[in-house]
């Protein structure tokens, strides 16, 4: 399978996908956040290492290539990308994370 259509049926079959790297301090934050305050979804949050992956490298040059983002983790909620530990944390912060995760999609 490509590393599109990995990251594709991932976004697609999932409510929350984390695309991570399992040494990285902020990919640990926002999986421990994301997994305790929707441990409810825990069936419907994929997380990937991308360090743990044959096809990390190529995974990781996709999503740069379809979102802008470089770095880890990288998280998809509900089919669209929000960026980072950071903005997942300015996102629950700002009350907003939960109505995000929550919607319909």
């Amino acid at each position: 399978m490509s590393a599109k259509q990995t990251v594709e049926d991932a976004i697609a079959g999932n409510k929350i996908v984390i695309f991570s790297k399992s040494y990285c301090p902020y990919c640990r934050k926002a999986k421990n956040l994301l997994t305790s305050d929707f441990a409810h979804l825990k069936d419907q949050i994929y997380i990937k290492e991308l360090d743990q992956s044959p096809d990390g490298r190529e995974i990781q040059d996709y999503l740069q290539e379809k979102t802008g983002q470089s770095t880890v983790p990288n998280i998809f909620i509900n089919q669209r990308h929000v960026g980072g530990c950071d903005k997942v944390v300015t996102l629950k912060d700002g009350g907003k994370l939960a109505g995000l995760v929550e919607v319909v999609s």
